[in-house]
This record gives C-alpha cells, sequence and structure tokens, in this order.
C-alpha cells in the first residue's frame, strides 16, 4: 500500500469508524462485524471506538467468542484499562447473561 499523508490515515479511521457506528445504530451488526474485519486488510488499525462498536455488535449478536477475541486485542494492545471500553464489555457480559436465560 502506498504512503499516505499523516492527516490522511487519521481521517480514514474516522470515516471507517463512522460507519461501524452507523451501522451498529441502523441494527445492521453483522455488517459492522464484516466492516471491522475488513479494516485491517484495508491497511487500517482499528482503534478503541471501532473496537467499542465491534463488541457493541458482538453483543447484540451474542457473539461472545468474537467479542472476546477483539477483548484480547485490545489487552494486547494496552488499552484494557479504558473507561470507554470497559463499559461496552458490560454490555456484551450481559447480553451473553440475558441469551442464556432464554428458553430453547
Amino acid at each position: 500500500m502506498a504512503a499516505m499523508a499523516p492527516g490522511t490515515v487519521q481521517l480514514n479511521i474516522f470515516a471507517w469508524n463512522q460507519k461501524l457506528t452507523k451501522y451498529v445504530k441502523n441494527g445492521q451488526s453483522e455488517k459492522a462485524m464484516q466492516l471491522f474485519q475488513q479494516m485491517p486488510q484495508e491497511g487500517v488499525s482499528p482503534n478503541k471506538f471501532a473496537s467499542v462498536q465491534v463488541i457493541k455488535a458482538c453483543a447484540v449478536l451474542g457473539a461472545l467468542e468474537e467479542g472476546r477475541l477483539v477483548h484480547e486485542q485490545l489487552i494486547q494492545s494496552g488499552c484494557e484499562s479504558d473507561v470507554f471500553l470497559g463499559s461496552s464489555l458490560v454490555d456484551i457480559e450481559d447480553a451473553w447473561r440475558v441469551f442464556n436465560k432464554m428458553p430453547s
């Protein structure tokens, strides 16, 4: 991939985060997860804002394992103590508890 001007990457990350947020808010969690997985393939490293959106998508879908993988990536990047991220992890754990209580 060609080198980008310093400001270009930040705008690119901002655009990706906006798209992720839009998908999650519009109930398109599957699309949000696909987009999140596409980011590294396009040379964009997901930041904590992107991670929060995909964790919300995981919570909606009951995708606990995927949410845990994102959480592991956050720990490795040193972001695990971020309050913003921590509150989104509570969402996925709560969603999983509710899902497990549903009759089959």
